[in-house]
This record gives structure tokens, C-alpha cells and sequence, in this order.
């Protein structure tokens, strides 16, 4: 849940879903629409999807247990280098460092470096000695995180407080190298069609190709001037919306209809017991205007 989410949104979801699923028998045997329902308005539902897979994997492959093994872990669905070193370091106490941009902030700081230019995993295996003469390796992964988090942050570090800045380079230096990049923003523009009825249902379909949506339900969405001149349809409104690092300036039009093209099927705007997306969520507001 917190992969690109900060704690503070986190937390209400955390508790609801480990109030929901106790054990890991019990999120395997859940259905996926029961996940995606606790997970809705946190986003990247990809990883609430690969936490349902995993947990089947776990039970069924693993008697309930994660692998001690990081190639093993690796294999579960959505598990990388990161998640698996994190995770075999906490629960195993192995001697792990789970590099994500935290711990690369505070190594490229410590050498005062560019980020880019710093071979973490060979850093790490130079430097294996020093970094794992404790038989606490879970803190130590804990710490690494929540150090870059609340000390070593990437806009005014704490450094007058730091513990390392007798060894810190970048605490030294009149030449502060920039050890972080600006995330690329990307500007996409979307025209979104909503076939409507008068019995307040809307027209939505999984077969989209918008990849950050992908198999979600969503009306007819198209980048900018596939139909926006049709004459068949109504200019309701011009809003936009972020997900991630993709800026979206979105166009949407409607009209009423008794018809809908093939793989969609008519919802009602108050639907509840099915998973949307935030995304689609926002549309529907836009679109009960209309009634």
C-alpha cells in the first residue's frame, strides 16, 4: 500500500483491510472484487491485484510461509528486487538493504554523488562488512527507510541533526552536488464519450486500451480529436486529473442513447457494490449533472 502512497493515506486503508483479512488463508480465498472495493481511492490497483495472486501462491505453493530465498520471492507477482530484499530482511533478519529512493538519497549524500552515477549493488558488496556487522539486519532495513524519510529528506535534509555528518560528504562540501531528479511529468489529453440513458445508467466497458486503467471500467476514451468534432455529440465539460506522473487535460462529451457498441453494458451512476476507479468515479459526478 504505500508504493507511491504516503503513510498518512495509508493508514484508515491498512487497518480496514487487516480488520477484513486476519490471516493470509483469508485473503487467498477472498474474491478480487472484494480487494479492489478496500483498496478503492488508493490507486494503482495493479498492486492490489498482485497481493491476491501472491497470497494464492503462498498458500498453496509455500504452506502459508514466504520463501527464505530472494530468487523465490522474486517470482511472486508484482515482487522485485526491492519488496524482496525488504521483505527477507524484516521477516528473516537477513543481511539485506532494500534500495529504493530513501536509501539511494542517502548513499549518493553520504559521497556527495549524483544518484546515476553510483553502482548501488556494488557499493553495497565493497562495503558488505561495514553495513552487516549486526545481528539486527530487520532494524536496519526499518532504519535505512525511515532515516531518508525523516532525516535525510529530499528537500531540506536535516543535516545539523544527522548522525552521519562526520562522515558525510555532503555535509562537508561547499559544493553540494544535487543528488536527486526531478520526476518527469508527462501532459496527456484525453476525449471521453458516455453514452447515457434516461434511466440514469451510463455505458461502460474493460476493453480500453489505456494503460494505467487497463481491464477497469471506463466509457469510451480516446486521445484528443478522435471524435471531438462529431456533431452526434455534447460538450459537457473540460477538467483534468493526475495520476502518478501523468497529467491529464480531459475533454468529455455525452449523449442519450438507447444503444451502446459490442463489450459494454449500461451501470448505474450510483453503483456501489462493484469496484470503480477514482477515475471513472469523477466522471460519474460530472455526468449526474445531466439528470
Amino acid at each position: 500500500m504505500l508504493q507511491q502512497t504516503q503513510v498518512k493515506t495509508v493508514i484508515p486503508y491498512f487497518k480496514n483491510f487487516t480488520k477484513k483479512f486476519k490471516t493470509l488463508k483469508s485473503l487467498s480465498k477472498s474474491k478480487e472484487v472484494e480487494i479492489l472495493k478496500l483498496w478503492e481511492g488508493l490507486g494503482y490497483y495493479r498492486r492490489a491485484k498482485n497481493l491476491l495472486a501472491s497470497a494464492k501462491i503462498l498458500v498453496k505453493e509455500h504452506n502459508s510461509k514466504l520463501p527464505e530465498n530472494l530468487e523465490e520471492v522474486k517470482r511472486l507477482p508484482g515482487v522485485g528486487e526491492y519488496t524482496a530484499n525488504a521483505l527477507l530482511g524484516l521477516i528473516y533478519n537477513q543481511p539485506r538493504i532494500a534500495i529504493d529512493g530513501n536509501v539511494r538519497r542517502i548513499f549518493a549524500r553520504n559521497l556527495n554523488r549524483e544518484e546515476r552515477k553510483i553502482n548501488f549493488e556494488k557499493l553495497i558488496f565493497v562495503n558488505k562488512k561495514n553495513f552487516f556487522n549486526t545481528n539486527r539486519s530487520s532494524d536496519f532495513v526499518e532504519a535505512l527507510m525511515e532515516f531518508g524519510a525523516l532525516i535525510c529528506k529530499p528537500k531540506e535534509p536535516k543535516c545539523v541533526r544527522c548522525c552521519l555528518k562526520k562522515t558525510c560528504k555532503y555535509f562537508k562540501s561547499s559544493n553540494k552536488i544535487k543528488t536527486t531528479s526531478k520526476k518527469l511529468i508527462k501532459n496527456k489529453n484525453y476525449d471521453i464519450f458516455c453514452y447515457l440513458n434516461k434511466n440514469k445508467q451510463i455505458a461502460l466497458t474493460k476493453k480500453n486500451q489505456i494503460s494505467f486503467l487497463k481491464n477497469f471500467y471506463l466509457p469510451t476514451i480516446k486521445e484528443t480529436n478522435y471524435l471531438s468534432s462529431n456533431k452526434n455529440w455534447k460538450f459537457l465539460k473540460n477538467y483534468k486529473n493526475s495520476i502518478s506522473n501523468l497529467k491529464l487535460n480531459i475533454n468529455l462529451y455525452y449523449k442519450f442513447s438507447k444503444k451502446i457498441p459490442p463489450k459494454y453494458d449500461w451501470h448505474y451512476l450510483n453503483l456501489n457494490k462493484e469496484f470503480i476507479p477514482t477515475f471513472t468515479k469523477k466522471i460519474f459526478k460530472q455526468v449526474e449533472t445531466l439528470f
